[in-house]
């Protein structure tokens, strides 16, 4: 994840924050108290969030589905936006980081759209499909393991309905993916991927230079 659109100055990331941002104070609170997190680079950067919200709202989204919660921000950012009876299907594995997430859902008063299941994410993904939920997701967002994120995305393409929205988070991996022979497997997975999605005839694909590298793929 990035805190912040890459390579953008800090004083014209102020500026944009000051003439964009619209989140909420619970949004506001839970950004702020979790920037001295040892792991704050996990949480997605605010512009990011809030073009999430636009972007569920303009695709009229009632089932979203993420993959990686962390402390619950982007979670939080897209289940403000749904209707009363949009559900978010949200798949972490660690209850410390989620259980910070459920204070401020609840604070917030979404808790109950956020169906939080605690498990590694190709399981639950394989037990949505198991169960018929093929083509009933209007919204995906994946940001966990890099290493997995081909499989996440395949899962989650099963799942997406025909020009349901998928959003991959780090698709530029702070700018490595553009080094030559990188020794990192999460880089190279993520170059894989990115090569794989621009050939992929599924989905109409773009790729924003947003946070650290966002990937918008939409189901044909």
């Amino acid at each position: 994840m990035s805190r912040k659109t890459l390579g953008l100055p800090d004083d014209l990331h102020e500026y944009l924050l000051s003439v964009s941002l619209r989140e909420s104070e619970i949004m506001t609170r839970l950004r702020k108290d979790m920037a001295e997190h040892p792991e704050s680079q996990m949480q997605i950067a605010p512009e990011q969030a809030q073009f999430f919200q636009f972007l569920v709202r303009l695709i009229g989204a009632r089932r979203s589905l993420e993959i990686g919660v962390f402390t619950g921000y982007s979670a939080l950012a897209v289940a403000e936006v749904l209707p009363p009876n949009g559900t978010l299907v949200a798949c972490d594995v660690s209850e410390e980081y989620t259980d910070v997430a459920r204070r401020y859902w609840r604070e917030a008063g979404v808790e109950e759209r956020i169906d939080l299941r605690i498990a590694p994410a190709e399981e639950t993904l394989s037990e949505l499909l198991d169960n018929g939920q093929a083509g009933t997701f209007d919204f995906v967002f994946i940001d966990a393991d890099k290493e997995s994120y081909d499989t996440y995305y395949e899962q989650s393409l099963q799942l997406l309905r025909p020009g349901g929205v998928l959003a991959l988070d780090n698709m530029f991996r702070g700018g490595q993916v553009t080094e030559p022979a990188p020794d990192d497997e999460s880089i190279q997975a993520i170059r894989r991927l990115n090569e794989k999605l621009h050939g992929d005839e599924r989905i109409d694909l773009t790729v924003l230079p947003l946070a650290d590298g966002v990937t918008l793929a939409m189901k044909r």
